[in-house]
């Protein structure tokens, strides 16, 4: 590998709180080894287009408690082509930039993968995305701050529904993974949680939330994950209300939707970002590349790409069983 005296730094896909610490933590870790960095903006969109900024100490002054990312993120269709890449390729070749850090999720990593075989490219991921659902490390960017806002929001949900006895279905983020779902659903005392990873048994949810709106005489909260298999709460709202046991019940949905990408980034997620951002320069400098850091069991990991995107993570069924316990 050719020495490197000038990294580029890009978040990709979705954005995540804590993208921001991320490049501050990427940048000055990079000057302190003496290294000229670049922020290219819009992801590999700007890439293509050589959209690039220099940065500095003072670029990244104050971003620590931003929420998203001051780069800007984007998705490109042109990238998924060979052609798209190869104009990528030029464009940092042609501004001397030497390896790249890439913040985002399973999409950046699979584009970045590509990228690497085709053009050589040292390239080292951070993961970043609320979802939680990348293999490789215990938690992602954004995870965090999210799930406290989910919670904050059902807290809120929760005392509408106590005053009227109403039965709400709250939708978070999570089209292929529960881990905001079940860890939202523990943390705000949901009576149910419903997630991708589990067969959701619609006539057995009717009968659970029913023992349960006549037992307690009270309000439930079913937190439901946007990509359960059933449809999602919106679809399951709609299957309670055509049940005429469901009649007398006043059933809402709340969809939480993108409230939870925002905000400023919890300590745990500001912390994790700029371990994760710094650990990227230091491998790329140890000479790791197609690789993506990581947090397991508080030691940073090196996994490289095809297996972040390739292999499922888990969810700890130890928790599912604690919701079923504790709902």
């Amino acid at each position: 590998m050719e020495e490197i005296r000038r990294i580029g730094v890009f978040t990709s896909g979705g954005d995540a709180p804590g993208m921001n610490a991320c490049i501050r933590a990427v940048v000055r870790t990079a000057i302190a080894h003496d290294l000229e960095v670049v922020g290219i903006r819009r992801g590999y969109a700007g890439m293509i287009e050589g959209d690039f900024v220099e940065m500095d100490g003072r670029s990244v002054s104050n971003i620590l408690q931003l929420g998203g990312t001051i780069l800007k993120s984007a998705r490109s269709k042109a990238f998924m082509t060979p052609e798209g890449r190869a104009k990528a390729a030029e464009q940092l070749r042609k501004a001397g930039i030497d390896a790249l850090v890439a913040i985002g999720g399973d999409g950046t990593f699979r584009g970045a993968a590509v990228f690497y075989e085709e053009h050589h490219i040292p390239i080292v991921g951070c993961p970043g995305t609320i979802d939680n659902d990348l293999f490789g490390t215990d938690e992602t960017i954004g995870f965090d701050t999210a799930m406290n806002t989910a919670i904050q929001n059902i807290d809120r949900i929760r005392d509408t529904a106590d005053a009227h006895d109403r039965l709400f279905l709250v939708e978070v983020m999570g089209r292929d993974a529960g881990f905001i779902a079940l860890n939202c659903g523990i943390g705000s005392g949901a009576e149910m949680v419903l997630i991708p990873e589990t067969f959701t048994d619609i006539e057995e949810i009717k009968e659970r939330i029913l023992s349960l709106m006549s037992a307690q005489s009270r309000s439930s909260i079913v937190v439901v994950a946007e990509g359960d298999e059933h449809g999602g709460a919106t679809q399951i709202a709609q299957d309670l209300r055509e049940d005429p046991a469901f009649a007398k019940i006043d059933l809402r949905v709340c969809i939480l939707g993108h409230t939870q990408r925002g905000g400023s980034p919890t300590a745990r997620d500001r912390v994790l970002a700029s371990r994760l951002g710094s650990a990227a320069v230091e491998a790329l400098l140890q000479g790791h590349t197609n690789v993506m850091v990581g947090v397991v069991n508080g030691e940073i990991k090196l996994t490289p790409l095809k297996h972040v995107y390739s292999r499922k993570k888990t969810i700890d069924y130890e928790l599912l069983k604690l919701t079923q316990l504790l709902g």
